[in-house]
């Protein structure tokens, strides 16, 4: 099973879903956040290896005592989110992963299957796998080999950042795979959404 590298933020008041916050409040958009990571670490592959990368750098006590002592945990890497990916990945397989896939913990509807599912496309003889999101990025990119040219001159977090990301994988010559089109939470319709779905409670 590949290992999966899961980036998260310490549940901080105002250093979470600040775009939800705007809507719901930063005490309540906080408490969505967690409720969110709880349910995405739940419905992971209990064969897979995980390591939970977390920023602030300063906060692995505070990750410890949430999500618990046994995990692995790496500060994130200084930089933007390309940048952090790069380096995540490439220490992953540092450490020798043999496979790897990226996730965030705000995407309702991501569970084992898709895990499973990238991991068959890679031993199928895909390059890359993408996960896309309804807003224009990817909630999971999964890859056998560090592909860290995928992480390069992206525009993050914006519309384009799933078609970017494919035209970079097309100019690399990389085969490519795609996953069913899920939703991430980050403003209250979606949140609204994930409760009427009943795949969170907050």
């Amino acid at each position: 099973m590949p290992t999966i590298l899961i980036f998260l933020k310490a549940p901080r008041r105002n250093y979470v879903k600040t775009r939800l916050a705007h809507a719901v409040g930063a005490a309540d958009a906080l408490h969505a956040y967690r409720a969110l990571v709880m349910r995405q670490l739940t419905a992971l592959p209990k064969k897979s290896p995980l390591e939970i990368h977390y920023t602030p750098r300063d906060a692995q006590a505070e990750m410890q005592t949430w999500l618990g002592q046994n995990n692995k945990y790496y500060p994130q890497f200084e930089g933007a989110l390309g940048e952090r990916l790069e380096q995540a990945v490439a220490a992953a397989f540092q450490r020798g992963a043999k496979s790897v896939v990226c996730i965030g913990g705000d995407c309702p509807q991501l569970n084992a299957s898709h895990i499973e599912e990238a991991e068959r496309q890679l031993l199928a003889g895909e390059d890359v796998v993408f996960g896309p999101s309804e807003d224009g990025g990817y909630y999971l990119i999964a890859m056998k080999t560090p592909l860290l040219e995928l992480f390069r001159e992206i525009p993050w977090s914006t519309a384009h950042t799933l078609q970017a990301s494919l035209d970079k994988a097309q100019a690399l010559q990389l085969k490519v795979a795609r996953l069913e089109t899920l939703y991430d939470v980050d403003q209250i319709q979606e949140l609204e959404r994930a409760l009427a779905d009943k795949l969170i409670q907050v």
